[in-house]
């Protein structure tokens, strides 16, 4: 069983959300070590107690458990593969657990790998944004080997408040798939409900009272209409990761021979913000899109 005094926590991606996560593992009394580009994002957590070393591999001989949460597919690869990755420098025994949103296949591959390594991998990629990783509520959706998955779920309940074993490795980032496509069309129903408000001279805020706890209540209407209101656009998550995430979605469909018109249409949506400069703004700048 992993407890304080037997594990040694590692994270990977001091980010938005990762810095959060970390915190909280930082403050349960686990020792961590991190890894992060620039030493500098790691200021806040190294002065709370936390070691950074300069490398995945660093993270690797140190730690027993190490959480990854980095912005694309490709730097998931390049943190768990290669001779300074977490696949060739685990500890035999050690678990792995992906949170970045990636691609199923990528998540079989390094559960392949690391299981030959003898490590555990489980992909476990999260929902909820900047406010589900600070107050420690996020769902996160888990594939892999379900004894490795309990075994590490203690830890997840310190991130996470609706924690769901989903099946076998890449189930955790399938399910993400449907989290993400289920938000992209609700993201323009969202935007689309407060500018009509608007127009028809209503006050939007009073609106949301209204619609927001009925059938046409969602997060994104809770907490991120609020943020179009108030004209704050920071990334709780950001634009250019969405259309990442709606990328592979659209090409996992394809795999399986499967339309996805709204899919298509709301990353059309956001691939035009990102061309008029908002990438790295949150995803609820799409009101912009519909304002101008």
């Amino acid at each position: 069983m992993l407890n304080k005094e037997n594990t040694v926590i590692g994270f990977i991606g001091i980010g938005v959300m990762g810095k959060s996560m970390a915190g909280h593992l930082l403050a349960a009394g686990f020792p961590l070590v991190i890894y992060t580009r620039t030493e500098e994002k790691a200021v806040d957590l190294i002065d709370k107690g936390a070691k950074w070393m300069d490398t995945p591999r660093g993270v690797a001989e140190k730690a027993n458990v190490i959480f990854t949460i980095v912005g694309y597919p490709h730097d998931v690869e390049e943190v768990y593969f290669g001779e300074n990755g977490l696949i060739a420098n685990g500890k035999k025994g050690s678990y792995l657990i992906d949170m970045t949103t990636s691609a199923p296949q990528l998540a079989i591959k390094i559960f392949d790998e690391a299981k030959k390594n003898g490590i555990h991998s489980i992909d476990a990629p999260v929902s909820g944004g900047d406010i589900g990783a600070k107050t420690a509520k996020l769902s996160i959706m888990v594939g892999g080997e379900k004894e490795a998955f309990e075994e590490v779920k203690p830890l997840l309940e310190l991130l996470g408040s609706n924690i769901v074993y989903q099946g076998k490795a890449g189930s955790g980032q399938h399910t993400k798939m449907c989290n993400q496509i289920a938000i992209a069309t609700n993201m323009i129903g969202v935007t689309e409900a407060i500018i009509y408000a608007e127009k028809a001279g209503l006050d939007p805020e009073t609106v949301l009272k209204s619609i927001s706890t009925g059938a046409a209540g969602s997060w994104s209407l809770s907490n991120l209409a609020p943020r179009m209101l108030n004209q704050d656009f920071e990334p709780g998550f950001y634009i250019k990761h969405f259309i990442k995430d709606m990328k592979i979605a659209l090409e996992e469909a394809e795999h399986m021979d499967m339309d996805a018109p709204g899919l298509t249409l709301a990353k059309s949506l956001y691939d035009q913000l990102a061309k008029n400069g908002e990438e790295n703004s949150g995803t609820q700048a799409l009101y912009k899109y519909f304002k101008n």
